[in-house]
């Protein structure tokens, strides 16, 4: 399975970036602290060119905390800063507001207000982050890619401006396990994947990167070939349909254990360790 998703309305706002990027200060560029490499458009990358950027790896609660650290040090450099946050966690609006003016310090007033352009892939937590700046909600928030289809601009008390952008993903994933990765973690809609091979691409990492993790979490043998410990999962669950392990709902509940955390704190890459990717997805039918 190769994941391609670019909706049209995706395609408009790399066009909006685009024209509005001469007028930023500092790109705010959210990134799931799960795959933050992955997560990072190459897109984004080009049109923002050498503009200060603040990189916030959300959903950090989910994510292996070490890898994470891991993941700061990497993404950081003279004109990057990189931080971990938790949606909702305290302080965050003084916090980005704060890290933001220092990167532009000739800006935050209401002569110079200090611009601000928030970008990221979708359902990354920028529509969550804007409301908490903000103070109250006027980002629509979802659990499902693609609830932000407009550009909206917002003015804060403290002489800031934020524009806030539709989540941009790109035509064609950096690789296939990049795809699965995305998929994994819900950047792209559930009807554009399959869940059976996004849960054995899952199964199949989580073997060798967090095993006593899966283990613990299904209380089955964790052996073998990432089908096989699906259909025992299906098994120790109960997914039974006209007498047989339903494949597909035990795959669905492996995903949503993923991304709701039940597994444990799990990051799917790490700058200097490479996880063989092993699962081979069947190859895609041609139309005769």
């Amino acid at each position: 399975m190769q994941i391609h998703w670019f909706p049209g309305h995706m395609n408009k706002a790399r066009k909006e970036i685009k024209q509005i990027m001469p007028r930023i200060d500092v790109v705010i560029e959210i990134l799931d602290a799960r795959c933050p490499d992955t997560a990072s458009s190459p897109l984004l990358a080009e049109l923002r060119g050498d503009k200060p950027v603040l990189r916030l790896l959300s959903k950090s609660d989910l994510a292996d905390p070490n890898t994470t650290k891991a993941w700061v040090n990497e993404l950081t450099d003279g004109k990057t800063q990189v931080q971990a946050i938790i949606n909702g966690q305290k302080n965050l609006r003084k916090q980005v507001v704060d890290w933001t003016k220092a990167m532009a310090p000739k800006r935050g007033n209401m002569i110079k207000p200090l611009r601000l352009l928030v970008v990221g892939i979708p359902n990354v937590g920028k529509s969550t982050l804007i409301n908490t700046l903000v103070g109250k909600k006027i980002a629509k928030v979802g659990d499902e890619p693609a609830v932000t289809k407009g550009q909206q601009k917002v003015a804060l008390a403290d002489g800031v401006f934020i524009h806030d952008t539709p989540g941009v993903t790109w035509p064609k994933p950096k690789s296939i396990e990049s795809g699965f990765r995305l998929a994994a973690a819900g950047s792209i809609r559930d009807t554009a994947m399959e869940y059976s091979d996004v849960a054995m691409f899952l199964v199949d990492y989580l073997q060798q990167a967090y095993p006593a993790l899966l283990e613990k979490r299904y209380g089955v043998d964790i052996s073998g070939d990432a089908d096989e410990v699906i259909h025992r999962v299906g098994e120790k669950r109960g997914t039974i349909t006209d007498g047989e392990v339903d494949f597909t709902k035990a795959s669905e509940a492996i995903v949503r254990d993923f991304r709701t955390g039940r597994i444990g704190r799990i990051s799917l890459e790490h700058p200097a360790k490479e996880v063989p990717f092993r699962f081979a997805p069947p190859p895609e039918e041609e139309e005769v």
